[in-house]
């Protein structure tokens, strides 16, 4: 009997097949690796404890620490956005926004026996004052020391850029000395509110919250409504374009300094209420971990930033608690590194000019 032979498969079906298992890589592979840390733990609390109340605990309170984060990873997606420079300045400037606000509580007056409208119309004073002071200092540096290099290389920014992350944190040093300052516990942050399905929640973790989101909401609602927040979006795409369309492109980059600055402002008032200890080099490590988050995200994404910094904040509370505070930093950039790998254009993906 006579068999016949297949005809060969086309050279480019191997390719194909090649792309589809890449992509389905990337996508569920990246998700595999992003439950792997919570589902180990879920499993390990029900073996041990029998519900999943610790682990909630865990993700909350991630929660309430990732908003600082991003808040100010916010800052560092707008400023890349619009003119593409990685601003190394910002998390600096979220460290003059904790010191203008731990100074003004004793212009102020507010002390632990402050009442709660003292208190609460002191603390809306201070973040207000805050968030103008950084963004005013936001702009300052734009206007001297990035604006006049704008058509130069992408090094000279660059490098500007950790030359005043370097003065900041000696104005800080200056301000407040080398040694970690405590300030006073103004909302008794670890106190408990209530408990909700076994997670406790603590004022710290409110106040996280509560300030963060309305501002991110707001700034949202702004940039994609507000005839301003076109502007910027239209000057992020080309300025050149937005240029002949009459925006003007240096008012539009000011403005979105102004607003990264005022955000990083306001993530240092909750963080000094949060922690109650502030120092010079708090910009730093807030900076690198929030930029992480936004490049996680998808660098130029405002709700890939948010996410990013969510994510990281849940990572970091999760390793800080279970595993040790030691390995934290390793365990977070280990995400960012599959993060990477799995999906280069970030969580949600980037809005830059190259991305589209």
């Amino acid at each position: 009997m006579a068999t016949t032979e297949a005809p060969p498969l086309p050279a480019a079906a191997p390719a194909r097949a090649r792309n589809v298992l890449s992509e389905l890589l990337s996508k569920y592979g990246l998700i595999a690796a992003l439950l792997a840390l919570p589902v180990f733990y879920a499993v390990k609390d029900l073996r041990d404890v029998g519900n999943l109340a610790p682990l909630a605990t865990n993700i909350f309170q991630g929660l309430s620490n990732g908003s600082i984060w991003a808040l100010i990873a916010v800052g560092y997606t707008l400023v890349y956005g619009i003119i593409e420079l990685i601003n190394f300045a910002h998390g600096d400037i979220f460290m003059i926004g904790s010191f203008v606000s731990a100074g003004l509580w004793g212009t102020f007056g507010l002390t632990l026996v402050t009442g709660p409208l003292g208190l609460v119309v002191g603390l809306l004073a201070t973040l207000i004052i805050a968030m103008l002071a950084c963004g005013s200092l936001a702009v300052m540096i734009e206007r001297v020391a990035y604006r006049p290099l704008r058509s130069a290389p992408k090094l000279a920014p660059l490098i500007t850029a950790v030359g005043f992350s370097f003065i900041l944190q000696n104005v800080g040093l200056l301000w407040l000395g080398g040694s970690p300052a405590g300030v006073p516990d103004l909302l008794r942050a670890q106190d408990e509110v209530t408990t909700l399905l076994g997670v406790e929640i603590q004022r710290a973790d409110v106040l996280a919250i509560v300030v963060t989101f309305p501002l991110v909401v707001a700034m949202v609602v702004f940039i994609t409504k507000s005839r301003l927040g076109k502007a910027m979006r239209a000057t992020a795409q080309d300025p050149d374009a937005a240029r002949l369309q009459g925006i003007s492109v240096d008012t539009t980059i000011s403005l979105t300094f102004l607003i990264g600055g005022m955000l990083a402002g306001a993530a240092g008032l909750i963080y000094a209420l949060y922690q109650t200890t502030i120092w010079f080099f708090q910009g730093f490590q807030a900076g690198l971990i929030a930029f992480t988050a936004a490049v996680m995200g998808g660098i130029g994404n405002l709700k890939g930033a948010v996410l990013g910094g969510l994510l990281i904040g849940i990572i970091q509370q999760i390793s800080d608690t279970r595993i040790g505070s030691e390995w934290t930093p390793a365990i977070v950039f280990g995400y960012l590194v599959l993060v990477m790998v799995f999906r280069p254009q970030g969580l949600i993906g980037e809005e830059t000019r190259e991305a589209g």
